[in-house]
């Protein structure tokens, strides 16, 4: 099944649930179907559910349930799972084998990847080379051909020992038309520093769900009054965000957009833990669920752009 072919699937489901009178919503014209984020499962993902909830007077996961039942009855699909606040995770027949070969190839790229970065001119402070590797990897990731290189202001100063990390973030977070600004400030570990502030909304992701487990609960969606409106905005919108930066050649987009989901979960994550002798509910499951999706961008939107998203910090 192709993606097209997928995608009419889903849409088709959508409008059996409305004729069946369990979605009240309307039909839309087209359903966006893409490869998982980091982290996610199956063959193919969509956010229709997240879409239609709003509309549907229901909670994403309810939604999701909804469609989850019609999509796995249709030929091809081998199995679908809700994952995040409401994310469907689509396996195809036969896709085992295909999945493998894909992780195989996407390891491969990272390599590769890597070892272009490395020498594709970190060390000279060479800021084209790396936009234009990066934008390279994020068409690639959307399917799209090579573009022809982007023309971008470098910093006329050489980069001394800044590392790999902050260097990239320096050149990437910067529009191709503006100087970058590499220096100490991106070493700080102060809110102050955008990279800093995206590095450490991961690791508290994951030290969240570390949390929950030690006070055995795991993520759930059953309540949708405990989402976040801006974190779930951002989270549902980072698959368009990274096609755009793809599209548009400018990897400054995806950056950006890390720094505001960066910022929601470090608003939000106060709430997400039980306090004092309080007891986890649906609410927190699904506060946790909404920081777990969050953590998975933000590890995959800094991977896109080569820079490493540790779990400690």
């Amino acid at each position: 099944m192709t993606p097209a072919e997928l995608s009419r699937t889903v849409l088709h489901a959508v409008r059996r649930a409305v004729e069946d009178g369990v979605l009240r919503v309307p039909v839309p014209q087209a359903v966006q179907v893409e490869r998982p984020r980091p982290g996610g499962c199956g063959d193919y993902a969509t956010n229709v559910a997240l879409r239609l909830a709003g509309a549907a007077g229901q909670p994403p996961a309810a939604v999701a349930r909804t469609l989850r039942e019609r999509i796995a009855r249709e030929p091809g699909v081998a199995g679908v799972e809700i994952t995040g606040p409401g994310f469907l995770n689509i396996t195809l027949d036969g896709g085992a084998d295909r999945r493998r070969a894909d992780v195989e190839d996407a390891v491969e790229q990272v390599r590769a990847h890597a070892a272009h970065a490395h020498g594709a001119g970190i060390d000279r402070g060479d800021r084209a080379a790396v936009w234009n590797d990066t934008v390279a990897l994020l068409r690639r990731t959307q399917g799209l051909h090579p573009a022809a290189p982007v023309e971008v202001r470098n910093h006329p100063d050489t980069i001394d020992a800044l590392g790999t990390d902050a260097t990239r973030w320096a050149f990437l977070s910067t529009a191709a038309h503006d100087l970058p600004r590499p220096g100490e400030h991106l070493l700080r570990q102060h809110e102050s520093n955008p990279l800093f502030t995206v590095r450490y909304a991961h690791a508290r992701a994951r030290a969240l769900l570390r949390n929950a487990a030690d006070l055995g609960f795991d993520p759930g969606t059953e309540d949708a009054a405990g989402y976040d409106d801006e974190l779930e905005r951002l989270v549902v919108d980072q698959s368009g965000v990274v096609a755009s930066a793809a599209r548009l050649r400018a990897p400054d987009r995806l950056a950006r957009h890390l720094v505001s989901t960066a910022d929601a979960l470090l608003v939000s994550q106060h709430s997400v833990l039980p306090r004092g002798g309080e007891k986890p509910t649906a609410a927190h499951r699904s506060r946790l669920a909404l920081a777990e999706a969050a953590g998975t961008v933000l590890a995959g939107g800094l991977t896109l752009l080569g820079i490493s998203a540790p779990d400690h910090l």
